[in-house]
């Protein structure tokens, strides 16, 4: 749900709310749309940025001095927004030398965060760095590396594995792919062509880069000690925490009376092979001819529909390789999986052999490299998905609405026409949904109206970053209002969404589908294996619930098998159980099975989780018929 463009501009300290920071007269923002938008100029290669103080300082100093005004004028109502202002000044100061104002930064960022393993492990590292600056003065570089390794090994030490397990082993994944070429080479790919078009950067990019200058220049060149210091800490501590699933799971496989329930899996396409007795099949249609047989035009829908990267109707229910594409998948099926642990902090052997890959790319191979990540990504994603939500139930019958994701890391230009397309896509998915009665939707997908900013910049289109933030306001609007009106005329569907995974509040991001609130719509963030919170997954009023999103097992095309982590695995688990509540009792309403699911759920001491328990939903539903017999 986070492009590569912003997960690398995007220096990552989860942060909070400061009550330090508010005052009852500042105007107050509510959700990101309403954050002043800002513009600086910038000639000429933009790495240089990263690599040369004279490139560096102007920018630095007119990111500062915009960053410390806005926190002094706004009531900023949003945690990961003032994470990430805080951070960028944290950053700032280090790169600066002043590590008083850094280290009070980051005590305000520690009393911000409410997940626990992140107020812990937040600024860890730059903390270090500065104790071991401040502890003597060194006679060599080699003297003062010694000297960090030691006292973050020795933080590190203090740490409850428990809690932090995660957070560490994403660290130290972070650190052993990190290098100059990797950062510098996609910074080239997904800015460059933006800054060639119009001379600037927008404040977001901005940003990004005078972070990365600190990282480049201090964080960097400490990568060994890093990595030494966090795999000791790792095999002291190593241990698999407890798989709390097995024991909640539902099964149907052997129950002598169930009802088909037609689960629509809208995602990147799925391998509708795979599932020869577990797929929905229109009647109507009488085979793949070419032909719209049934007159509901659309042409050889007999296990569902897709759209292309347009919007506009295809056969294909799963994206068609090429010959180069079909030679690559088996490699670069292992390096998706890679990929996804990476970003969910653990530790597999294909995570390992991306990290080696990654670390020694050379700055022109970073492009093709991650286009190519994001690709079979997008080829696997869907039927991944769709696995999981089949899994156990004989009476689940699975529709495909594939819809296409863009893998490029500079994508097409945002057009009005393309918007309105999209909107009556979305419009015309869910009156499909409807006619041929689907029961529960899969959508583990997401977008914002940043992500179209996003775009624009990328393209160097849009004119100046207020100007793109209305014109992405607008275009996303059509796209939002379409979903929530079409999502709302369909109050017999339940529609499960993933959070996200960008450990942020999907809400004031407004992301879609997930941050949309109807009575018909569950949102999932994702907890572990043990049913404690992620790092990654997104939060705030509008998650409901919470499943597994960890190491998901589920079938990928062709048959093969792979475990994935994110948001999108845990919200087919919700949508699994919704189908085997509505398969043994298919009278359910959608109120009734949210409630079961909710009723069923284990909740937190602290209220954050509340976590599905597939056995107590059933209990639950025993229960509610007893009560309804006369």
């Amino acid at each position: 749900m986070m492009s590569f463009r912003q997960r690398l501009l995007r220096i990552g300290l989860a942060l909070g709310l400061a009550s330090t920071l508010l005052a009852a007269d500042k105007p107050k923002i509510t959700s990101q749309d309403q954050l002043p938008r800002f513009s600086y100029p910038l000639k000429g290669k933009v790495t240089d940025v990263v690599t040369s103080d004279a490139a560096y300082e102007p920018l630095a100093a007119a990111v500062r001095a915009d960053l410390e005004k806005l926190l002094a004028t706004y009531d900023i109502a949003d945690r990961t927004t003032l994470q990430e202002i805080l951070n960028t000044l944290m950053l700032l100061d280090l790169q600066a030398g002043r590590y008083d104002s850094a280290m009070e930064r980051l005590t305000t960022i520690r009393s911000l965060e409410e997940k626990p393993a992140n107020k812990l492990t937040a600024g860890l590292l730059i903390e270090s760095y500065m104790t071991a600056r401040r502890s003597g003065d060194f006679s060599s570089e080699a003297a003062f590396r010694a000297a960090f390794q030691k006292i973050y090994a020795a933080k590190l030490a203090g740490l409850p594995w428990d809690l932090v397990a995660e957070n560490i082993k994403g660290a130290k994944a972070g650190a052993e792919v990190a290098s100059e070429a990797l950062m510098l080479g996609g910074i080239e790919s997904s800015v460059q062509p933006g800054v060639d078009k119009t001379g600037t950067v927008s404040g977001d990019v901005a940003q990004g880069l005078v972070s990365q200058r600190t990282v480049l220049t201090h964080l960097l060149p400490l990568k060994a000690e890093r990595v030494a210091a966090l795999t000791a800490y790792v095999a002291a501590h190593q241990k698999v925490k407890t798989d709390i699933w097995a024991a909640r799971d539902v099964s149907l496989a052997k129950s002598p009376s169930l009802t088909p329930v037609i689960v629509a899996i809208w995602d990147s396409g799925v391998d509708m092979a795979l599932f020869p007795s577990q797929r929905w099949t229109n009647p109507g249609e009488k085979a793949v001819d070419g032909k719209d047989d049934d007159g509901n035009g659309w042409v050889d829908d007999v296990y569902g529909i897709a759209y292309d990267l347009k919007a506009l109707p295809t056969r294909d229910l799963l994206v068609p390789l090429d010959d180069a594409q079909k030679a690559a998948y088996p490699t670069m099926r292992n390096r998706t999986k890679g990929y996804l642990d990476l970003q969910s902090s653990i530790d597999s052997p294909e995570a390992s052999e991306l990290k080696r890959t990654l670390s020694g790319l050379k700055p022109e191979d970073v492009k093709p490299f991650v286009e190519s990540l994001n690709f079979f990504g997008n080829y696997t994603h869907g039927t991944h998905v769709a696995g999981i939500a089949a899994a156990g139930n004989p009476a689940a019958r699975l529709m495909a609405v594939r819809i296409t994701f863009d893998f490029r890391m500079i994508p097409d230009v945002p057009t009005r026409e393309q918007a309105e397309r999209d909107a009556a896509g979305a419009r015309s998915t869910v009156a499909y949904l409807k006619k041929n009665g689907v029961r529960v939707v899969n959508m583990s997908w997401g977008g914002s109206p940043k992500d179209i900013e996003g775009a624009f910049e990328a393209n160097g289109a849009g004119g100046t970053p207020e100007e793109r933030r209305k014109t992405a306001r607008e275009y996303f609007q059509l796209f939002r209002d379409a979903m929530t009106e079409a999502m709302a005329s369909a109050p017999e569907i339940l529609f499960v969404a993933a959070a996200g995974n960008s450990d942020n509040d999907a809400a004031f991001a407004e992301f879609v589908p997930s941050g949309i609130d109807l009575p018909n719509v569950l949102t999932v963030g994702a907890v572990d294996q043990a049913g404690e919170e992620t790092s990654f997954s997104s939060f705030g009023k509008n998650v409901d619930v919470h499943a597994n999103g960890f190491e998901v097992d589920s079938t990928l095309p062709g048959g093969e098998r792979m475990k994935y982590s994110g948001t999108s695995m845990a919200s087919p688990n919700v949508v699994n159980l919704a189908a085997k509540l509505l398969a043994v009792q298919p009278g359910l309403t959608v109120d009734q099975v949210i409630g079961l699911i909710k009723l069923g759920t284990d909740i937190s001491p602290d209220g954050r989780i509340r976590a599905i328990n597939p056995k107590r939903s059933f209990a639950l539903l025993e229960v509610l018929m007893k009560d309804k017999k006369p």
